[in-house]
């Protein structure tokens, strides 16, 4: 059991170390950029194509914030604007599929997965809901009623913006740490104990819906609760240890990228005053399909080209 606490130990601060030289710089420029004038000059360079999404030129700014920052800040700006409920809908479903891109973008690219795939996922899934929403529901016109959410503290001042800056991005490495550390030990003391082995069998009928094998199925369970950003660690550890194929961690990030942290990303929707279970409903179903359907795809075409190699030789 100490072999596998200090095993898991120094896994987890390896795991901090990797993932932090991405999160630190990035939330560190970020934040920066936040109080510049190129959050909104991008905003205003989306604003035209808003009325395709459904929604008003204004609602670029927390599209913006969400995908640059997080979906926290993506929140703080919808408080900022009145919005129907419908509006709200479409801003939800979209920051769900796309958000804190650049960090979570950077860290998948740590397990092998290429960047095209992350972007085409995720940017073509938001994009692509919010029209389909738009077109098909034709309520949810009254103004959304926003629940209690305290305001970000107001920050002025380059030395006040730095500041702000480095505490958010050492933050988050804190954050990071302490959920990446105990949760690489107590997964190797399950690996030790035989538990990942038995756990594997009984996802094994999901992971094979999705066309993926077994031993993906630990960076399913990591990404579903605690997301792509905090789970990188247990999937790249996976990928590393369980000899997860390029196609299987591919397609376990295809359905990740649609549906991650259930949990968080979509109960931190309820103070916006709309339907969360559709929310949620939408993300799985997504998710389920679209994997499936690239699953049975790249399966496919990989039996074809053994036969044609067969058949050549």
């Amino acid at each position: 059991m100490i072999n596998s606490v200090k095993t898991g130990f120094f896994s987890g601060l390896r795991t901090t170390w990797t993932l932090g030289k991405v999160i630190f710089p990035v939330t560190l420029i970020v934040t920066i950029l936040q109080y510049t004038p190129l959050l909104g000059m991008l905003t205003k360079l989306i604003s035209p194509f808003m009325k395709l999404l459904g929604l008003p030129g204004e609602a670029a700014i927390p599209l913006v914030l969400g995908n640059f920052l997080n979906l926290y800040a993506g929140i703080a700006g919808i408080l900022t604007l009145d919005l129907s409920v419908k509006e709200v809908f479409i801003l939800a479903v979209m920051l769900s599929f796309s958000h804190n891109m650049l960090i979570e973008s950077g860290v998948a690219l740590k397990t092998g997965v290429k960047l095209w795939v992350i972007l085409t996922v995720r940017i073509g899934l938001a994009v692509s809901s919010a029209v389909i929403i738009n077109l098909v529901w034709h309520g949810g016109q009254e103004m959304a009623q926003y629940g209690f959410i305290s305001p970000a503290a107001e920050v002025s001042g380059a030395a006040q913006v730095m500041l702000h800056a480095l505490t958010k991005a050492a933050a988050g490495i804190l954050q990071l740490s302490i959920i990446v550390i105990p949760l690489m030990v107590v997964i190797q003391i399950m690996k030790d104990l035989h538990w990942l082995d038995q756990f594997s069998k009984w996802l094994a009928p999901f992971t094979k819906l999705l066309g993926m094998k077994p031993n993906a199925s630990m960076t399913l369970v990591a990404g579903l609760t605690i997301g792509l950003a905090y789970g990188a660690g247990v999937m790249i550890q996976a990928v590393k240890e369980d000899n997860v194929s390029k196609k299987d961690i591919t397609l376990a990030f295809i359905f990740l990228v649609a549906c991650h942290a259930v949990v968080e990303d979509t109960l931190i929707f309820v103070p916006l005053g709309i339907p969360v279970l559709p929310l949620l409903i939408i993300r799985v179903s997504v998710a389920l399909l679209l994997t499936m359907a690239v699953g049975f795809i790249w399966n496919r075409s990989y039996q074809t080209r053994r036969k044609e190699a067969a058949y050549e030789q």
